[in-house]
């Protein structure tokens, strides 16, 4: 229910990029949790998983989605993101405080972070602030606030170091201010 005086705005339909970044984030994760290959979740997705025409895996029922994920643009960031596993790791544990060292975050929280760094890595024709909003978007799917200013201070702070020049910022560290 709204409050008086505020109108309820209706939710943009997601884009195909959109939904490509959130089965990214799916398929990291599962690749994660159950040992799987990028090339078996990709079969998966491109057989029905994650697409508008398929089922919803637990009921087989047709699925809800509205749209299908741009397959080539979710094909770059799964395998983008596990054949630069370490080099993503190295950009994200530094941007994380002592107390929350990479492995020890949720595993959800884990591949947000991991799919987010390796767009801001690799896909220069996406903006900044595009990448972080979507990726903090995608963590207010699955947590609360805090996980989601989590994503947001860790992106932008690997951002400022590979495109200071669209953060505004001077690069440098991605750890100063996080200690």
């Amino acid at each position: 229910m709204t409050e008086p005086g505020r109108e309820r705005r209706a939710k943009p339909e997601m884009s195909r990029r959109t939904a490509a970044r959130l089965a990214a984030v799916q398929a990291i994760y599962e690749m994660e949790m159950a040992e799987r290959s990028a090339d078996a979740v990709l079969r998966d997705f491109a057989a029905d998983r994650w697409t508008a025409a398929g089922t919803d895996g637990e009921t087989g029922s047709p699925a809800a989605r509205q749209v299908d994920p741009d397959a080539a643009f979710l094909g770059d960031l799964v395998r983008g993101t596990t054949g630069r596993l370490a080099d993503i790791d190295g950009m994200v544990a530094p941007a994380l405080s002592a107390e929350w060292p990479l492995d020890r975050l949720e595993a959800v929280l884990r591949a947000i972070l991991r799919v987010g760094a390796y767009e801001l890595f690799a896909r220069a024709d996406v903006p900044l602030r595009v990448i972080i909003s979507e990726y903090v978007d995608i963590a207010h799917a699955f947590f609360d606030v805090k996980e989601a200013g989590l994503v947001n201070a860790v992106l932008d702070r690997i951002g400022r170091v590979l495109r200071p020049d669209e953060a505004g910022g001077s690069g440098g560290n991605p750890t100063a201010g996080t200690r």
